[in-house]
């Protein structure tokens, strides 16, 4: 019994990737993407106007900040007329940057679906969805960002309050 196989050895089955099961779209889940498509360009568009006033505004505050007229930003305390046109164009900048990239993605996210139903394409569905994931994947980036800075304010405040007694 030169046989090379073990009677006793227990079966081996070929090692086979699990695939994804693929799922059909019915015709519900296309119609409420048809419906969404219009209102995630129209709130994508409303974010890129939103996006160009805070730019605007930025701008306005940067040329007060170049020309020394930084009145409009003191708040009473001689000491902010210096830094206060500076503080308000980081502030201003860093909102329009985060404006700028969920009204991008939202918008993006309903042109894809629209060209989607005109052109029956699956490559463009799969880029709508990829800009949805984008978009959440952002939002949850900017909302962890949100609750440390607001945690350390809180930490700071705590701290200080503690000195002060």
């Amino acid at each position: 019994m030169s046989d090379n196989s073990n009677p006793y050895q227990s079966p081996e089955a070929p090692i086979v990737p699990e695939t994804p099961k693929s799922g059909i779209l019915t015709g519900t889940m296309l119609s409420f993407l048809k419906e969404a498509s219009p209102w995630l360009r129209f709130i994508g568009i409303l974010g890129y106007i939103y996006f160009g006033i805070i730019c605007l505004f930025t701008l306005i505050a940067f040329i007060a900040v170049i020309t020394g007229n930084t009145s409009s930003f003191n708040f009473g305390f001689d000491f902010l007329e210096a830094i206060g046109g500076a503080v308000v164009l980081i502030v201003y900048g860093l909102m329009g940057l985060i404006i700028f990239f969920p009204a991008h993605f939202t918008y993006k996210f309903g042109a894809y679906i629209r060209n989607y139903f005109n052109s029956n394409s699956s490559d463009d569905l799969e880029l709508a969805f990829k800009n949805n994931k984008s978009l959440w994947l952002f939002s949850g980036i900017i909302a962890i960002i949100s609750i440390s800075i607001v945690a350390l304010i809180l930490i700071i405040g705590l701290i200080a309050i503690i000195a002060a007694l």
